[in-house]
């Protein structure tokens, strides 16, 4: 019996019961619920009545009589019921027996030597399911603060994270790390061991093998960069860390440490920083703010229809998650494929725009980067003109008329700086081909199959190119959250270019 508790637990020691009682073993709670439970009645025995009936009518019959133990004949077969321990409640479980009769001699004794390991075995599960269920709720709490802080809702993040530790801390780095398979749990220890407990650690809930980190701007007080440590620390894992960024923007350090996790996993070191570059959203100017604006509001100022239905906020927080994850967004936001897609199809009835376009994804990408940016960040330069005519060049199609000012942000002088950064590292001996594939796969929507047969090639051999220029651009491109939408914008911008 103690090799059976060691190894196996209540499980192993009831299924090794029942096989002793040539019947039914199992637990019941006080109200007569079945909790666990071994073993059926042979077929060519004596079949016993509904055994969950038996059960609760004997634990019944024993919380009445206020008994040790209680003992009931049907005929063919005998109930036998003991309290796993004392509880002066009265809310001790009870190992219950269903056994033939005449019941086997010395099957009484050893159901009485059998509780003491069962009754640990018991509790110690019981200890062991409360654990997992306090560090569920930790980790769905803390999950929900990041998800409050990817929506650029930094007070309530705050208040929701006072209960847990550590304190968020602003500035900060993100850093997505990749694990190896089945190891997030071991390796988020050995993250809290690296910078002493100071960083924010998130599974994430899109990708089980991706742990979150949000850590402090500086280096740990021993002088290194817990990235680093972590990459150093566990084989087979990958590291991406965004630049430096204010807690507000939670949302774009992941995007940046999620493509540099791309680089990383090419690189030797596997740990890759990202590299500075300006967000679009902060060289846009008032007229990219004033061009947004127009562009949302139809979709910030929507009322539903009924109580139950998304608000505004919810279908904008769903646009962004979508934008950001594809169809993952149904893990990030806790919701049907179904929900995603009447939501989503809300929201483009809403802003006129056909959200199966690359042209118009990328547009609401940006618009809604630029509603999550602090205004002062957009101010225009000295003299600049908030809105101009577009000159009739070709913008995204939609029905919003504001979205058609688009084409005239992208040719603002920062944009196009910004623009021509972006594009920068296909200049190379390699940019034909690159800047042949890019456009190939942005002009097939993002997608595969498409592009290789656009360029002519297999989909593997498609494929692989894309890997390549994930590497050239440092920047995913094949998994999102994906840089489609800055390229596209950067192509976009470089045809207009006045």
């Amino acid at each position: 019996m103690q090799r059976l508790a060691r190894n196996g637990g209540t499980a192993e020691l009831l299924r090794w019961l029942s096989g002793r009682a040539d019947g039914w073993a199992g637990i019941a709670g006080s109200d007569g619920t079945v909790l666990s439970a071994s073993g059926t009645v042979a077929p060519d025995a004596p079949q016993p009545p509904d055994v969950p009936r038996l059960v609760a009518d004997g634990v019944r019959a024993l919380a009445e009589r206020g008994a040790l133990a209680y003992s009931h004949d049907t005929g063919a077969h005998t109930a036998l019921l003991f309290p796993l321990y004392a509880d002066d409640r009265g809310a001790a479980p009870l190992l219950a027996v269903v056994t033939p009769r005449p019941v086997a001699a010395g099957l009484a004794t050893l159901l009485a030597d059998v509780l003491m390991p069962l009754s640990l075995c018991w509790e110690t599960e019981a200890v062991e399911r409360k654990r997992r269920r306090v560090d569920l709720a930790e980790s769905r709490g803390r999950e929900a603060v990041l998800h409050l802080l990817m929506t650029g809702q930094l007070s309530i993040a705050r208040q929701v994270a006072g209960a847990l530790r550590p304190r968020l801390p602003d500035p900060v780095r993100v850093c997505v790390v990749e694990c190896p398979g089945g190891s997030r749990d071991e390796v988020a220890r050995v993250c809290a061991e690296a910078d002493g407990g100071r960083s924010w650690i998130v599974r994430c809930p899109v990708y089980a093998r991706h742990l979150i980190l949000v850590m402090p701007a500086e280096e740990t007080p021993e002088g290194t960069a817990t990235d680093e440590a972590v990459a150093a620390l566990v084989d087979h894992c990958v590291v991406g860390v965004s630049e430096q960024v204010p807690l507000a923007d939670t949302a774009t350090g992941y995007r940046q440490a999620f493509h540099a996790l791309a680089v990383a996993r090419e690189h030797p070191a596997r740990h890759v920083r990202f590299g500075l570059t300006p967000e679009p959203a902060l060289v846009v100017g008032s007229a990219g703010r004033q061009w947004a604006e127009a562009l949302l509001t139809p979709l910030l100022t929507h009322v539903p229809r009924r109580a139950q239905d998304p608000g505004s906020q919810e279908l904008a927080a769903t646009a962004a998650s979508w934008l950001a994850f594809s169809s993952h967004a149904t893990g990030h936001l806790k919701v049907h494929r179904n929900t995603l897609a009447a939501r989503l199809k809300l929201i483009g009835e809403l802003l006129g725009l056909d959200l199966h376009r690359l042209a118009d994804q990328s547009a609401l990408d940006l618009a809604l980067r630029i509603r999550a940016t602090p205004a002062p960040v957009c101010t225009p330069d000295p003299g600049e003109p908030t809105r101009t005519d577009t000159g009739g060049a070709a913008a995204p199609a939609h029905a919003n008329g504001a979205a058609q000012d688009l084409d005239e942000v992208l040719r603002r002088p920062a944009v196009q700086e910004w623009a021509a950064r972006q594009l920068a590292p296909m200049g190379g001996p390699a940019g034909p081909a690159a800047e042949e594939t890019l456009r190939a796969w942005l002009g097939c929507e993002g997608r595969l199959g498409p592009t290789a047969a656009e360029l002519g090639i297999s989909v593997p051999g498609a494929r692989k190119r894309l890997t390549r220029l994930e590497t050239v651009l440092q920047r995913s491109l094949l998994r999102p959250p994906s840089a489609r939408y800055d390229l596209w914008l950067a192509l976009r911008a470089q045809e207009v270019k006045p």
